[in-house]
């Protein structure tokens, strides 16, 4: 029977992923657990089976997905990841591993140097991409591998990484293998005490690995499939020549209006995100960003702007989804150069989002005097550049330098600077 492996068996695939292929009429899903043990456990109590609560204006409505019916916890075992991907039933292969998943460099390619990759080619795969070459070269049939994170051109970013590791390593990669370009997008917050009791309470079922959404959910992805897939459409997937326009607009309107309001919204005392963007001086700058973006958008999808940042504004100010700005804050040094950087790269003038980055900068800079935790691929780096840095200009050049931001403008420079040495003194 043909089915789906998942790797990064996260939130948001169950809520999206999983939520469309239920819709769709269902093909099992075997689920990998990266590296959560106590998720991977509590799924496993419970068959793999969960309760998905979506929010909408009209409340909370659940539904029980159950198209999980082999979980693996790569962690310890990846050979039978590798297995799993290798198995002829396996027919699509998805991932959700976020951006530092993709092991990748400066440049956008596999970064050969990465501790990760360093570690697969020398003790074996546990890395998402070690797996996937490992597992695609024992395949006697072509498979379809679709990236379902948020990386420009995700497809063809992820089977060139897939390849450069194999190259590498010696594989020879089965013929044949697609690696469709998606653009995903639901809101799904990381599940609290507070989500979990509010869904069992609408159930009156205990459960251990709740998730909650929003009513909102798209998924386009481009037709480009080595074999059947499931019938998708059925629950509201788009399937198309071209993913590209829609992407950006998901990537440069929603994401980078995320960023903005994690940053600045946490330095300005805010926890979420429709905390955030109920600040007046915050809901201003998402709006000026949004009026940046829009002019580096594709003209096919230009007629669709003012009704999709209606729905983002909407979105956004939803309270009951208790989207926390530090969840979104995480991994900024990657997220950055996708959603905001193309921004000021191709407007003459982009005030506001360079206005977003020195949030980041403020941010990261006051986490690492306050002592806390950054989580981001590039952490270390990231603290090393502050205590060597001698002036805050120096800082600012180094971080912005880290995002791909090296070669602005004199006067991109100077806002930057300046927008980083305000809010550098909010703290």
């Amino acid at each position: 029977m043909p089915r789906i492996l998942h790797l990064g068996l996260g939130n948001f695939h169950r809520a999206h992923q999983a939520w469309h292929t239920a819709h769709a009429g269902g093909w099992p899903i075997t689920g990998v657990v990266m590296g959560n043990r106590a998720l991977f456990d509590a799924l496993q109590r419970q068959t793999g089976h969960y309760h998905l609560g979506i929010r909408s204006v009209g409340g909370l409505s659940v539904e029980r997905i159950a198209l999980h019916d082999r979980l693996i916890l790569a962690r310890d075992d990846p050979q039978s990841v590798i297995a799993a991907i290798a198995d002829p039933d396996t027919l699509i292969i998805t991932l959700t591993v976020t951006e530092k998943g993709y092991c990748l460099g400066p440049d956008g390619r596999l970064d050969l140097g990465n501790p990760a990759v360093l570690s697969d080619l020398s003790d074996g795969p546990r890395s998402a991409i070690g797996m996937l070459a490992h597992g695609l070269a024992q395949r006697e049939d072509p498979a379809t591998v679709i990236s379902c994170d948020n990386i420009s051109g995700n497809g063809r970013t992820l089977g060139a990484a897939i390849r450069d590791f194999a190259r590498a390593a010696a594989l020879e990669l089965t013929a044949g293998i697609r690696f469709p370009d998606t653009m995903v997008d639901r809101i799904t917050p990381a599940t609290t005490a507070a989500i979990q009791a509010e869904i069992e309470a609408e159930t009156g079922t205990p459960d251990e690995a709740p998730v909650l959404t929003e009513a909102f959910s798209e998924w386009i992805i481009e037709d480009d499939f080595a074999g059947p897939r499931p019938e998708w459409e059925r629950a509201g997937v788009e399937i198309v020549p071209d993913v590209a326009p829609y992407e950006k607009r998901k990537l440069r309107l929603l994401n980078a209006a995320h960023s903005y309001l994690a940053y600045a919204g946490l330095l300005a005392g805010h926890r979420y995100v429709h905390e955030a963007m109920a600040d007046p001086d915050l809901r201003a700058g998402v709006e000026r960003l949004w009026d940046e973006a829009q002019p580096t958008l594709p003209g096919v999808v230009r007629p669709t702007l003012p009704t999709y940042r209606a729905a983002l504004a909407d979105r956004f100010a939803v309270a009951e989804m208790r989207h926390e700005l530090a969840q979104i804050a995480c991994d900024g040094s990657l997220k950055l150069r996708e959603r905001l950087v193309p921004i000021i790269a191709e407007q003459a003038a982009a005030p506001q989002a360079l206005q977003a980055v020195a949030a980041w900068m403020a941010f990261v800079v006051n986490a690492h005097g306050s002592g806390q935790p950054l989580t981001d691929p590039n952490a270390e780096r990231i603290s090393n550049l502050i205590e060597d840095s001698s002036t805050p200009d120096v800082l600012c050049k180094s971080l912005a330098g880290l995002v791909g931001l090296a070669d602005l403008s004199e006067e991109d420079w100077a806002t930057l600077a300046a927008e980083f040495a305000r809010l550098s003194r909010q703290f």
